[in-house]
């Protein structure tokens, strides 16, 4: 005999579905733009450039910004419809820029070695989990305990 293994769901369970998304999308993006600047924004501009992007500079700047400034809102909650544009205007050119020449997949074991794995660049996969996520954060609303609800229970409370 099966047994249901479904899980409640109501509006009361999912209100918090926000939550997880939001620090994993928000946390994910800080430190990939934490890793730009402390490997030096010149190597950035480097890579921006190197794969064609007009205005090399203010472009990798700009990446940097989102990174890190839409990865602590997100975190926090705070105006993710908002900062959710830019984030996936950077997913979508680094996924149509640099990772689609690697397919799908993101995790590629090339070998074992006795120093461990080795793996091969990244595809698609990673890019459109991040997407997904964050449409998923405008559809669901980033939940309780974030800036964004907060702002919207005072204006109730104003009206």
């Amino acid at each position: 005999m099966m047994t249901n293994l479904t899980f409640p769901t109501s509006p009361a369970i999912a209100r918090w579905a926000g939550i997880p998304l939001r620090l994993i999308v928000g946390y994910g993006f800080f430190a990939h733009g934490l890793a730009k600047l402390e490997k030096g924004p010149d190597n950035f501009v480097r890579i921006v450039e190197a794969i064609g992007t007009p205005m090399p500079h203010l472009m990798a700047w700009l990446t940097i910004l989102v990174e890190i400034v839409g990865g602590l809102s997100v975190l926090a909650g705070a105006f993710v419809a908002l900062w959710s544009i830019p984030m996936i205007a950077v997913l979508l050119v680094a996924m149509l820029t640099v990772h689609i020449q690697f397919g799908f997949t993101s995790i590629k074991l090339i070998a074992v070695t006795a120093d461990g794995p080795k793996f091969g660049p990244p595809g698609t996969e990673t890019d459109l989990l991040y997407i997904a996520c964050i449409a998923a954060l405008i559809l669901l609303g980033p939940g309780p305990f974030s800036i964004d609800r907060w702002i919207t229970a005072r204006k109730a409370v104003k009206a």
